[in-house]
């Protein structure tokens, strides 16, 4: 499978059983898709090195890990020069709080989630992302409750 194929039907489906059970075992994947293991592994390698599969990892309950509180915050710029987007970019990534940071068109110019304790713990969170030079400004948005969250497009 080179990069740009897509996947065919039993890849599609290891695609679907990994994002929803990550820690399936091989075994039992192989039987769920309904092909041998020694093909079944030598399916998810491919898709592995194709780019496919990025990694493996646990879904943790954020609410007990990082509070009760998440906002998705908008950030405009004071300036979209590569410049200022760099420095943006680097200070950002430094702030623990933030789970998620999108460039978007629009209004702002980059939309964040963040994760906090209480109003308290937000309201420092984002004392600290306005003192990011580039940052003209902030507008919060505050999650009620997540309807529909998913970890893959497959079978779409």
């Amino acid at each position: 499978m080179s990069k740009g194929d897509l996947p065919d039907s039993y890849d599609q489906k290891i695609l679907h059983i990994l994002s929803a059970q990550g820690r399936i075992s091989w075994r039992d994947l192989a039987h769920a898709i309904g092909l041998s293991l020694t093909p079944t592994l030598r399916r998810v390698r491919r898709l592995e090195n194709a780019g496919y599969i990025l990694g493996y990892a646990a879904m943790l309950n954020e609410r007990r890990l990082a509070g009760s509180i998440e906002a998705l915050v908008s950030i405009a710029l004071n300036k979209q020069s590569e410049a200022e987007i760099a420095s943006f970019e680097t200070q950002i990534a430094k702030v623990k709080e933030v789970t998620d940071c999108f460039q978007i068109t629009g209004e702002s110019d980059y939309l964040v989630r963040v994760l906090a304790r209480d109003m308290e713990h937000y309201q420092a969170i984002v004392s600290q992302l306005t003192r990011i030079r580039a940052v003209f400004r902030i507008h919060s948005t505050f999650v009620v409750k997540s309807v529909i969250r998913r970890s893959a497009l497959v079978g779409r």
